[in-house]
Parts: C-alpha cells; structure tokens; sequence
C-alpha cells in the first residue's frame, strides 16, 4: 500500500467513526425527549376511581 491510500482509509475510518457517535448521541437525546413525553403524558392523567369492591369480580374468562 501506498502511503496515500493508508491516509485515505485512516481518514474514512475516523469519519465513520465520527457519525457512529454522532448518531448514538442523537438516539440518545431522542430517548430522553421521549421519555420526558411519556412521563408528561402518565401525569396527565386522571387519577382512577375508587371502584367498589366486587368490580370486576365476575369475568368470564371461558367464553
């Protein structure tokens, strides 16, 4: 190999490894911000009735 094709493919293996971690930091913040979303959301919520206690007692599971 000729010194111009090592420094060629050291230069693409730095540029990909530059937008590997480029793209995983991206994923990452993606995650957070939907995280953050999900959590917005399950607050929202209203909170559940106090439902009395043999709701629900009866479900046929056989049918």
């Amino acid at each position: 190999m000729n010194v111009n094709s090592i420094a060629a493919m050291a230069t693409s293996m730095s540029d990909t490894r530059v937008a590997s971690e480029v793209a995983t930091t991206v994923f990452k913040k993606a995650l957070d911000v939907q995280e953050q979303t999900a959590m917005q959301l399950i607050a929202a919520l209203p909170q559940a009735p106090n439902n009395p206690p043999h709701l629900g007692n009866g479900v046929d599971v056989r049918a």
